[in-house]
């Protein structure tokens, strides 16, 4: 079942039955767009932004939205307006931040495997920090700067070996995981520092996974970081920037979230004794519940015991159930029965176990498998919940559906943010020999 907190507190809510985002009904909405569709608040995105920037302005912190999470233009552009900063992945991401008029200053360039291309669009576009990733990174990287003539600003990603305790498809900060650079070879690296003409050596960052629920996995990765900018004191003199990262936890269900502050708490002690500046990574905790998937019911089908509920939406839309095993909560849009609180039916509603699934040609397209809810029918509506952070940036053309509209709600107005793709804008990058 849906958690009543899970959503209210999110700009999500039930009106005579009727969800709302903001203050639009979302049957509202979908009579314009259709299904499937993607609805954003724009006050969640803004509120959730503000909460962790406030939680950390003890210091002199940055936070920069993880673009990889959620990365319509708009959505960009009203973080922007919030002077967030921006944690890049690829030249692609780097290109959406500059069309949402985000401030390349305030960007930090991450991933494993930076093209020559995107390390040279990146440096022509004057961006903050690269986050290193290994050796052979740094030396293209130092490279690619020389022949520019420009000096790169470069993080040291530390691979600090910490478990953070959350799905192992989204560790990133053990030893076994492809990211970052374990401490002796970046002891080495600093050592070695001279030969790096063309890179300044102004950070350590690290990214240990996501969600994280637990503030203990920061403390023992920071204390970590601390003592090896403490081993290196020619480094020390010099550099500037911590990177903590991302990795809030966010409430899909009945999670126990630590508050920002309670992130914060654990984290700026170890800051504060480096006299550094901060730099954050979060994504879904800015986003997630900032969104929902909305889809139609198509068929119900029995096999057995086994309820089904076909949606027209999919892990083609939303693959983190397939991908991760993730929960998401689900409930219908309008109909004669209001959200309930966990494990009590309002109105006499009667609930049914029920799995809901998506149209497409695999068994792992599943979004929930033996949920309780109501008796749902052909044309009703169906809300799929905290979809805001990798669902719409995950999507893809898989058995050739076409991706989903975006829209945004801004209180009482809202406007589509990405139109729905047609089935000739998608093959209209093919061609027929």
């Amino acid at each position: 079942m849906l958690s009543r907190d899970s959503i209210m507190e999110e700009c999500f809510y039930y009106r005579d039955s009727t969800l709302f985002c903001e203050n639009i009904p979302v049957n509202q909405i979908v009579k314009e767009t259709g299904t499937p569709v993607y609805i954003y608040s724009k006050s969640v995105l803004k509120k959730k932004y503000r909460a962790i920037a406030d939680a950390f302005s003890g210091i002199d912190s940055t936070v920069c939205f993880s673009v990889k999470s959620c990365s319509n233009l708009s959505i960009l552009k009203t973080l922007a307006e919030e002077r967030s900063g921006f944690d890049i992945v690829s030249g692609g991401e780097l290109f959406r931040v500059i069309k949402a008029d985000g401030d390349t200053s305030r960007v930090l360039f991450s991933g494993v495997g930076k093209t020559d291309h995107d390390i040279r669009f990146a440096l022509e576009n004057d961006i903050l920090l690269f986050n290193i990733e290994s050796i052979e990174e740094l030396e293209n990287v130092n490279a690619i700067a020389g022949e520019l003539r420009k000096s790169a600003a470069v993080s040291l990603r530390i691979n600090p070996d910490v478990d953070p305790n959350t799905h192992h498809k989204t560790t990133t900060g053990k030893k076994e995981n492809k990211f970052g650079i374990e401490i002796p070879i970046a002891r080495k690296i600093i050592e070695n520092s001279a030969r790096y003409s063309s890179c300044a050596f102004k950070g350590i960052s690290m990214h240990i996974g996501s969600p994280i629920y637990e503030t203990e996995p920061y403390s023992e990765a920071l204390d970590k970081i601390v003592s090896f900018i403490g081993s290196c004191p020619q480094f020390a003199k010099q550099v500037e920037y911590i990177n903590c990262g991302g990795g809030f936890g966010l409430l899909y269900n009945d999670e126990s979230v630590p508050s920002f502050d309670e992130y914060a708490s654990a984290i700026i002690p170890y800051i504060k004794k480096t006299g550094c500046k901060l730099l954050l990574e979060p994504g879904r905790s800015i986003s997630g519940n900032a969104g929902i998937l909305v889809g139609e019911v198509q068929y119900r089908k029995l096999s057995g015991e086994q309820r089904f509920v076909i949606l027209d939406a999919g892990m083609h839309n939303l693959v983190r159930t397939a991908m991760y095993d993730a929960y998401h909560g689900i409930w219908p849009v309008n109909g004669p029965h209001a959200l309930i609180p966990r494990g009590v039916a309002i109105d006499n509603t009667q609930l049914f176990q029920t799995d809901v699934v998506g149209p497409i040609c695999e068994t792992s397209d599943t979004f929930c498998v033996d949920r309780h809810l109501p008796l749902l029918e052909r044309g009703d509506l169906v809300a799929i919940f905290s979809a805001g952070a990798y669902g719409y940036s995950m999507s893809s053309n898989y058995n050739s559906h076409p991706l989903a509209v975006e829209v945004l709600v801004d209180e009482d107005k809202w406007r589509v943010i990405r139109k729905r793709q047609s089935l000739d804008d998608m093959v209209s990058p093919e061609s027929l020999l």
